[in-house]
């Protein structure tokens, strides 16, 4: 027992070394916190009620959009023209990404498995 708290002074000291370590788990929190804030500020279109919301969504030149489907059915954000986007099926209550092309324009896009769901990405 004596050699115990003879000790527990001995690991008092060796908490000092773990400080210089503290700047570490400072940094740790930011790195998620800036995922976070660039999620809250990346462009999302929501697939519900078997309608995407906004149906005319405006995003940055090459910039990562994230879809979300909350349907029970499976559905895609997929260009009408050519290759220039595509998420392939998202089901129900999951969600994806793809990215928006690189130049300005107006891009139609559709669910190929609901043709009714129509959209209008507007890149600038």
């Amino acid at each position: 027992m004596a050699a115990a708290l003879l000790l527990a002074p001995a690991c008092g000291n060796g908490d000092d070394e773990p400080s210089p370590a503290s700047p570490s788990p400072t940094s740790s929190p930011t790195s998620p916190a800036s995922p976070t804030s660039e999620t809250a500020g990346a462009p999302r279109i929501t697939m519900e009620d078997f309608a995407f919301s906004p149906d005319d969504p405006e995003v940055r030149p090459g910039e990562k959009v994230t879809v979300v489907n909350k349907d029970s059915a499976a559905h895609t954000v997929t260009a009408t023209d050519g290759e220039g986007f595509d998420t392939g099926s998202i089901d129900g209550g999951e969600s994806g990404t793809f990215t928006a092309p690189s130049e300005a324009g107006r891009y139609a896009f559709v669910c190929t498995f609901h043709p009714n769901m129509t959209g209008t990405l507007i890149v600038r």
